[in-house]
């Protein structure tokens, strides 16, 4: 559909809201328009901001819980991993489709299909994280007398965090970028103003649409980023 089309079955919608109407018209990239439509922004935004929180949440409680599991029995590591990477190479738009006849439309099945996507890159990351802790702190652990519990959430746990967060900033970039097509389910978010809008050809709707996905990836990256070094004050003191 045409911005031209667009702007005719809008009842004036340039005329409304602002904006240069030839520029529009001819779909082009419209300062003007920008300005005058940003709010209408705002509430897809908050949108996508919760399906990705929501679905990074869940995935990362689930993949955290497989991955201990699988380091106490290591003979879950092989079939774990195939079974989340076969289901990361389902297409997302299918994947929201094949869950709809479960879930019906709206938040619940892209929830489900963005907390599936997480699964393998989370659960890699924490198994190679407790994979990559030094022997010799673990055997020292036992040394003083610690359970295995005690090992895993006081030694193990702790020291495989930069890896594990590693995997969870992989994951919430990934969703950010996932989560434009949970539009597909229903489910809002910026997907609607990027991919299904009625204004889908119209540059400057892509451009700021585009525009806030990308900013929405780098602030959460940099919100892990700023979690991670709390929670490992140790890394920056040996830097220091």
């Amino acid at each position: 559909m045409s911005a031209a089309l667009v702007i005719a079955q809008s009842g004036g919608f340039v005329r409304e809201r602002g904006g240069d109407a030839s520029c529009v018209a001819n779909d082009g990239f419209c300062p003007t328009w920008i300005a005058d439509n940003l709010d209408r922004y705002w509430t897809p935004l908050l949108e996508h901001l919760y399906l990705v929180v929501v679905s990074v949440g869940i995935g990362f409680a689930i993949a955290f819980s497989l991955g201990l599991l699988a380091h106490r029995q290591r003979w879950l590591i092989a079939p774990l991993t195939g079974v989340t990477s076969a289901l990361y190479t389902i297409p997302s738009i299918a994947m929201f489709f094949l869950l709809q006849p479960l879930l019906g439309r709206g938040n619940a099945p892209a929830i489900v299909g963005l907390a599936i996507y997480t699964q393998v890159i989370i659960f890699r990351n924490v198994i190679t994280g407790l994979a990559n802790v030094p022997g010799e702190m673990v055997d020292a652990a036992s040394g003083m007398g610690m359970t295995k519990n005690q090992r895993l959430f006081r030694v193990e746990v702790p020291l495989a965090v930069p890896e594990i967060l590693a995997g969870l900033r992989i994951a919430v970039a990934t969703t950010v970028g996932l989560a434009a097509f949970a539009a597909f389910a229903g489910a809002g978010g910026l997907g609607q103003k990027l991919i299904v809008a009625s204004l889908i050809t119209f540059k400057s709707n892509v451009v700021v649409a585009g525009g806030m996905v990308t900013l929405l990836a780098a602030a959460l990256d940099l919100a892990v980023l700023g979690f991670q070094r709390l929670l490992t004050p140790w890394r920056r003191a040996v830097a220091a």
